[in-house]
């Protein structure tokens, strides 16, 4: 397990420049894009609630400890930058903040506690499966983005830190727990949650367009080719997690992808010190 260590947001301040469409000028490629952003800064304090819970009983192994801090401080880090693109979002005349109060009350206020720390720690190492997935759909698609400069520095330095640390969580769960039944629950669990809220959060997003049914039509017909989430990353995602001899480390073009980009990151990063 290499160090794993938080960056600089690559971005010294989103601009009012960002169009509402920010991803090739489509309102439905846009809006499940901005979906998943309004689930980010919660949902990634959730997994990190989650993995710290543990933080005594792996205490003894100092890698494995120092991997949970960077794990930790990159996805603070995340969740962050995230919600700063909430306020880009509100001016653009998007609003936001009741779905958000009724997606954290229904996730964090009534889910987590109904389930027992190890099955909380099993859905963030499943939930950290899939955005790994997400991350390198979006690294491969490095021809074919167009999408807002800004969006993408900021996509892709979330990208490439959830590939990196893709296996701390994974890692804990295994020390702590490890029983192939508990994962597959945690399994289910995220892709049940992720999903739906992922589809709630679009659809009340594009829900607050003019003329979203006939966009979306048209949308769909180029999209859903270019960007198989369903298939890509769930799908996938489900298979090679539920192989009993499953870990993320042994994803080496994972590592591969995130070789290649880490210098782009990097310039990035440069640039908006």
């Amino acid at each position: 397990m290499g160090t794993i260590r938080p960056r600089p947001f690559p971005i010294s301040s989103f601009a009012d420049a960002i169009p509402r469409h920010w991803i090739a000028g489509s309102l439905f490629a846009t809006h499940v894009a901005n979906g998943v952003n309004l689930l980010f800064p919660a949902g990634e304090r959730f997994f990190v609630r989650s993995v710290r819970h543990y933080k005594d009983r792996i205490a003894k192994d100092p890698q494995l400890a120092e991997a949970v801090q960077g794990f930790a401080g990159q996805e603070g880090h995340h969740a962050r930058a995230h919600e700063a693109f909430f306020e880009v979002m509100e001016r653009q005349g998007l609003e936001i903040q009741p779905f958000l109060r009724v997606y954290e009350k229904l996730a964090y206020g009534v889910l987590e506690p109904m389930f027992p720390p190890v099955f909380r720690l099993a859905t963030t190492a499943a939930a950290e499966h899939f955005t790994a997935l997400m991350a390198e759909n979006f690294l491969s698609m490095a021809e074919d983005r167009q999408l807002h400069p800004l969006m993408e520095r900021l996509l892709i330095w979330h990208a490439c830190e959830e590939i990196e640390h893709r296996s701390v969580a994974f890692d804990v769960f295994e020390r702590i727990d490890g029983r192939y039944s508990v994962r597959m629950a945690g399994l289910a669990i995220a892709t049940v949650t992720l999903a739906g809220f992922w589809i709630a959060a679009a659809l009340y997003l594009m829900a607050q367009e003019k003329g979203a049914v006939e966009a979306v039509r048209r949308d769909l017909r180029v999209f859903r080719k270019r960007q198989p989430i369903g298939r890509e990353v769930f799908l996938r995602g489900l298979r090679s997690y539920a192989r009993r001899d499953f870990h993320p480390s042994k994803q080496k073009h994972l590592d591969a992808l995130l070789e290649r980009t880490i210098t782009q990151l990097e310039g990035f990063i440069s640039v908006a010190a």
